[in-house]
Protein backbone atom coordinates (compact mmCIF):
# COMPACT_ATOMS: atom_id res chain seq x y z
CA UNK A 1 0.00 0.00 0.00
CA UNK A 2 1.39 3.34 -1.00
CA UNK A 3 1.72 6.44 1.16
CA UNK A 4 -1.05 8.19 -0.77
CA UNK A 5 -3.50 5.33 -0.16
CA UNK A 6 -2.55 5.26 3.53
CA UNK A 7 -3.28 9.00 3.78
CA UNK A 8 -6.66 8.61 2.09
CA UNK A 9 -7.53 5.71 4.38
CA UNK A 10 -6.51 7.75 7.46
CA UNK A 11 -8.54 10.78 6.27
CA UNK A 12 -11.56 8.57 5.67
CA UNK A 13 -11.21 7.02 9.15
CA UNK A 14 -10.85 10.48 10.70
CA UNK A 15 -13.92 11.74 8.84
CA UNK A 16 -15.93 8.68 9.94
CA UNK A 17 -14.71 9.15 13.52
CA UNK A 18 -15.91 12.79 13.54
CA UNK A 19 -19.23 11.79 12.05
CA UNK A 20 -19.62 9.03 14.63
CA UNK A 21 -18.94 11.52 17.42
CA UNK A 22 -21.73 13.76 16.15
CA UNK A 23 -24.09 10.78 15.93
CA UNK A 24 -23.07 9.69 19.45
CA UNK A 25 -23.83 13.21 20.68
CA UNK A 26 -27.21 13.08 18.94
CA UNK A 27 -27.94 9.76 20.65
CA UNK A 28 -26.94 11.21 24.04
CA UNK A 29 -29.19 14.25 23.59
CA UNK A 30 -32.15 12.13 22.48
CA UNK A 31 -31.54 9.80 25.46
CA UNK A 32 -31.64 12.84 27.76
CA UNK A 33 -34.98 13.89 26.27
CA UNK A 34 -36.19 10.31 26.65
CA UNK A 35 -35.29 10.35 30.34
CA UNK A 36 -37.30 13.55 30.84
CA UNK A 37 -40.36 12.26 28.98
CA UNK A 38 -40.24 8.93 30.85
CA UNK A 39 -39.98 10.73 34.20
CA UNK A 40 -42.83 13.08 33.32
CA UNK A 41 -44.87 10.13 32.05
CA UNK A 42 -44.38 8.14 35.26
CA UNK A 43 -45.37 11.17 37.31
CA UNK A 44 -48.49 11.74 35.22
CA UNK A 45 -49.41 8.06 35.41
CA UNK A 46 -49.03 8.05 39.20
CA UNK A 47 -51.08 11.24 39.46
CA UNK A 48 -53.80 9.72 37.28
CA UNK A 49 -54.01 6.59 39.43
CA UNK A 50 -54.02 8.65 42.63
CA UNK A 51 -56.81 10.93 41.40
CA UNK A 52 -58.81 7.94 40.16
CA UNK A 53 -58.65 6.36 43.63
CA UNK A 54 -59.57 9.69 45.22
CA UNK A 55 -62.57 10.10 42.90
CA UNK A 56 -63.71 6.53 43.60
CA UNK A 57 -63.46 7.07 47.35
CA UNK A 58 -65.38 10.34 47.15
CA UNK A 59 -68.14 8.76 45.04
CA UNK A 60 -68.39 5.89 47.55
CA UNK A 61 -68.69 8.42 50.37
CA UNK A 62 -71.29 10.31 48.31
CA UNK A 63 -73.31 7.11 47.91
CA UNK A 64 -73.10 6.37 51.63
CA UNK A 65 -74.35 9.88 52.46
CA UNK A 66 -77.15 9.53 49.92
CA UNK A 67 -78.23 6.20 51.41
CA UNK A 68 -78.17 7.67 54.94
CA UNK A 69 -80.17 10.69 53.79
CA UNK A 70 -82.75 8.50 52.05
CA UNK A 71 -83.06 6.23 55.08
CA UNK A 72 -83.50 9.17 57.49
CA UNK A 73 -86.03 10.82 55.18
CA UNK A 74 -88.02 7.57 54.91
CA UNK A 75 -88.05 7.14 58.69
CA UNK A 76 -89.12 10.77 59.15
CA UNK A 77 -91.96 10.34 56.62
CA UNK A 78 -93.08 7.15 58.32
CA UNK A 79 -92.98 8.90 61.71
CA UNK A 80 -95.12 11.75 60.32
CA UNK A 81 -97.79 9.19 59.52
CA UNK A 82 -97.57 7.84 63.06
CA UNK A 83 -97.81 11.36 64.50
CA UNK A 84 -101.49 11.62 63.64
CA UNK A 85 -102.26 8.27 65.25
CA UNK A 86 -100.86 9.19 68.66
CA UNK A 87 -103.28 10.61 71.22
CA UNK A 88 -100.74 11.56 73.86
CA UNK A 89 -99.52 15.17 73.51
CA UNK A 90 -96.17 14.46 75.18
CA UNK A 91 -95.59 11.54 72.84
CA UNK A 92 -96.59 13.74 69.88
CA UNK A 93 -94.15 16.45 70.97
CA UNK A 94 -91.34 13.94 71.38
CA UNK A 95 -92.06 12.39 67.99
CA UNK A 96 -92.32 15.83 66.35
CA UNK A 97 -88.92 16.77 67.80
CA UNK A 98 -87.44 13.49 66.54
CA UNK A 99 -88.92 14.09 63.06
CA UNK A 100 -87.38 17.59 63.08
CA UNK A 101 -83.99 16.13 64.09
CA UNK A 102 -84.19 13.56 61.29
CA UNK A 103 -85.06 16.26 58.75
CA UNK A 104 -82.10 18.35 59.96
CA UNK A 105 -79.83 15.31 59.63
CA UNK A 106 -81.12 14.66 56.09
CA UNK A 107 -80.45 18.29 55.17
CA UNK A 108 -76.95 18.03 56.67
CA UNK A 109 -76.29 14.85 54.69
CA UNK A 110 -77.24 16.78 51.53
CA UNK A 111 -75.14 19.88 52.20
CA UNK A 112 -72.47 20.38 54.83
CA UNK A 113 -70.20 23.20 53.60
CA UNK A 114 -68.33 23.60 56.89
CA UNK A 115 -66.89 20.06 56.67
CA UNK A 116 -67.17 19.55 52.91
CA UNK A 117 -68.79 16.18 53.55
CA UNK A 118 -72.36 16.75 52.40
CA UNK A 119 -73.38 14.83 49.29
CA UNK A 120 -73.32 18.04 47.21
CA UNK A 121 -69.78 18.88 48.33
CA UNK A 122 -68.63 15.29 47.90
CA UNK A 123 -69.97 15.22 44.33
CA UNK A 124 -68.16 18.47 43.52
CA UNK A 125 -64.89 17.16 45.01
CA UNK A 126 -65.25 13.86 43.12
CA UNK A 127 -65.79 15.70 39.84
CA UNK A 128 -62.66 17.81 40.48
CA UNK A 129 -60.66 14.64 41.15
CA UNK A 130 -61.99 13.14 37.90
CA UNK A 131 -60.93 16.26 35.98
CA UNK A 132 -57.45 16.08 37.52
CA UNK A 133 -57.30 12.36 36.64
CA UNK A 134 -58.29 13.07 33.04
CA UNK A 135 -55.71 15.86 32.76
CA UNK A 136 -52.96 13.60 34.12
CA UNK A 137 -53.99 10.80 31.76
CA UNK A 138 -53.91 13.16 28.76
CA UNK A 139 -50.42 14.24 29.79
CA UNK A 140 -49.36 10.63 30.22
CA UNK A 141 -50.47 9.71 26.69
CA UNK A 142 -48.49 12.59 25.18
CA UNK A 143 -45.38 11.66 27.16
CA UNK A 144 -45.72 8.07 25.98
CA UNK A 145 -45.85 9.17 22.33
CA UNK A 146 -42.83 11.41 22.97
CA UNK A 147 -40.95 8.50 24.56
CA UNK A 148 -41.70 6.27 21.58
CA UNK A 149 -40.42 8.94 19.18
CA UNK A 150 -37.23 9.34 21.22
CA UNK A 151 -36.66 5.58 21.40
CA UNK A 152 -37.11 5.12 17.67
CA UNK A 153 -34.82 8.11 17.09
CA UNK A 154 -32.11 6.51 19.22
CA UNK A 155 -32.41 3.26 17.25
CA UNK A 156 -32.18 5.08 13.91
CA UNK A 157 -29.23 7.18 15.05
CA UNK A 158 -27.47 4.01 16.20
CA UNK A 159 -28.18 2.44 12.83
CA UNK A 160 -26.50 5.44 11.20
CA UNK A 161 -23.21 4.49 12.82
CA UNK A 162 -23.47 0.94 11.54
CA UNK A 163 -24.76 1.66 8.06
CA UNK A 164 -23.20 5.06 7.40
CA UNK A 165 -26.55 6.28 6.02
CA UNK A 166 -26.75 9.90 7.17
CA UNK A 167 -30.42 10.05 6.19
CA UNK A 168 -31.18 7.89 9.24
CA UNK A 169 -29.60 10.54 11.48
CA UNK A 170 -31.84 13.20 9.93
CA UNK A 171 -34.91 11.04 10.56
CA UNK A 172 -33.69 10.48 14.14
CA UNK A 173 -33.38 14.25 14.57
CA UNK A 174 -36.87 14.77 13.17
CA UNK A 175 -38.22 12.17 15.60
CA UNK A 176 -36.45 13.96 18.46
CA UNK A 177 -38.17 17.21 17.45
CA UNK A 178 -41.49 15.35 17.28
CA UNK A 179 -40.84 13.93 20.73
CA UNK A 180 -40.07 17.38 22.06
CA UNK A 181 -43.30 18.68 20.55
CA UNK A 182 -45.36 15.97 22.25
CA UNK A 183 -43.54 16.57 25.53
CA UNK A 184 -44.39 20.28 25.28
CA UNK A 185 -48.02 19.49 24.42
CA UNK A 186 -48.17 17.20 27.45
CA UNK A 187 -46.74 19.91 29.69
CA UNK A 188 -48.62 22.96 28.44
CA UNK A 189 -51.72 21.89 26.47
CA UNK A 190 -52.56 18.23 27.15
CA UNK A 191 -56.07 18.55 25.74
CA UNK A 192 -54.95 20.26 22.51
CA UNK A 193 -54.32 16.97 20.70
CA UNK A 194 -56.62 14.06 21.49
CA UNK A 195 -54.78 10.76 21.22
CA UNK A 196 -57.19 8.32 22.85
Amino acid sequence: MGAHESMEHAEHAEHASGSNKRIALLIAVIALFLAFSETLGKGAQTESISKNVEASNLWAFFQAKSIRRTTVQAVAEHAKLSLGLSGDDAQKATLAKQIDDWNKAAARYRSEPETGEGSEQLAARAKKAEEARDLAMARYHHYEVASAAFQIGIVLASATIITGMIALAWVAGALAVTGLAFTAIGLFAPHAVHLM
